[in-house]
């Protein structure tokens, strides 16, 4: 990732209007910017929210607040709490996530 053509700004997230995202269960909540092909967000996951596709786009996900159940179409999973991460390319394996009591997400992708 190449980053360019962004001045130096802070972001208030809570200024920022959330768009409303069902999944398969739950709901959610995305407040974001876009800086040409660069997409920063903030996502909070209702409790029992289950992502309603796979997803193969690349990622870089930090759990802020609750905990996030990420399943890898390989059949692995991984269970992230606040102050945990994790990366993928683009094109890589497909994952869906989902929580039981809810999350909030700083992602760049």
């Amino acid at each position: 990732m190449k980053i360019q053509n962004i001045p130096f700004t802070t972001t208030d997230w809570t200024t920022i209007v959330p768009t409303e995202h069902p999944g398969e269960t739950g709901k959610a909540f995305w407040r974001t910017l876009q800086f040409g092909d660069i997409r920063i967000r903030m996502v909070e996951y209702t409790p029992g929210y289950k992502a309603d596709h796979w997803c193969t786009k690349g990622h870089i996900i930090l759990v802020l607040a609750g905990e996030l159940i990420t399943r890898v179409q390989n059949g692995s999973e991984v269970v992230l709490t606040s102050g945990m991460s994790y990366q993928v390319q683009d094109e890589g394996e497909a994952h869906r996530s989902e929580t039981i009591t809810g999350a909030k997400l700083f992602i760049v992708d």
